[in-house]
């Protein structure tokens, strides 16, 4: 059997799928903790369930071009819809209702459903961009960049509720500010040099995830509570810390376009 030619655009475009199907775990976990009290909550476990299946075609580059390039636009424009309503969504649940800092700190996460805007651009991208064009790679690099800003602003957010009890919890807040600004000063430079340090950062950064998991993994297991499974649902988030090594895994295809600039087209 013949391998499959892998290429950054190729990557890609497993990434996105991959991607919309894990948050939809990510959510259903999420929302299980108040029990979905609104009917609107299901809106994204239901999208990540069928936007996957809608882009198997376009991922394993079966079926009409044409046919697959429409749907492959419209799961991508569907997926920064459902980001930026639920971002609506969440910051309406508190902060529109009394507009302080504490009840943006308290509330629902408004950055989180962002995640479906950044993962519907990368959709957008793969299938806009051409993959040979020299700014394919920096594109992808800039939105792992975005990320990691969200990524530092959930971390003040989430550990400012329990006061950054320990230590540890400033450690994913100065990661993601690192990754912001070595990403950043690489992006803008472009020097060889400094694209093959930036693997080093994206190594860092996964580490940081990895760690970031087990941790709040052990403190859940740890925790009183009348079940396992209710432990991880109404303790820390187990996922929530794995989105550095995503995001590291997205700027490392984004750096290694950049150094090759050698991508096939898509078909």
């Amino acid at each position: 059997m013949r391998l499959p030619n892998w290429t950054p655009a190729r990557c890609l475009e497993w990434f996105v799928v991959a991607n919309l199907a894990f948050l939809g775990v990510d959510i259903f976990v999420a929302h299980t903790e108040n029990a979905f009290r609104d009917s609107a909550e299901w809106v994204p476990v239901i999208f990540s369930a069928l936007a996957p299946l809608l882009l198997l075609p376009g991922a394993t580059h079966v079926g009409p071009p044409r046919v697959v390039r429409v749907l492959d636009l419209a799961v991508g424009a569907s997926a920064i819809a459902v980001g930026v309503l639920g971002m609506v969504f969440h910051l309406r649940s508190a902060f529109f209702l009394e507009r302080t800092l504490q009840s943006l700190v308290y509330s629902a996460p408004f950055i989180a459903p962002l995640s479906y805007v950044g993962v519907g651009l990368l959709l957008l991208l793969v299938r806009l961009e051409p993959s040979s064009s020299r700014d394919f790679g920096a594109w992808i690099l800039l939105l792992a960049l975005g990320g990691f800003a969200g990524n530092l602003g959930l971390s003040l957010f989430d550990h400012a509720q329990n006061d950054f009890h320990s230590p540890l919890e400033w450690i994913p807040v100065f990661a993601a500010a690192f990754a912001c600004s070595f990403y950043l000063v690489a992006l803008v430079g472009r020097e060889r040099l400094m694209l093959r340090w930036s693997f080093g950062v994206c190594a860092v950064e996964a580490v940081v995830g990895v760690a970031g998991f087990a941790l709040h993994v052990v403190e859940d297991a740890h925790k009183p509570a009348q079940s396992l499974a209710a432990r991880f649902v109404h303790g820390a988030p187990a996922f929530a810390p794995l989105l550095f090594a995503d995001l590291a895994l997205l700027a490392a295809i984004g750096l290694w376009s950049m150094l090759t600039r050698d991508e096939a087209p898509l078909g």
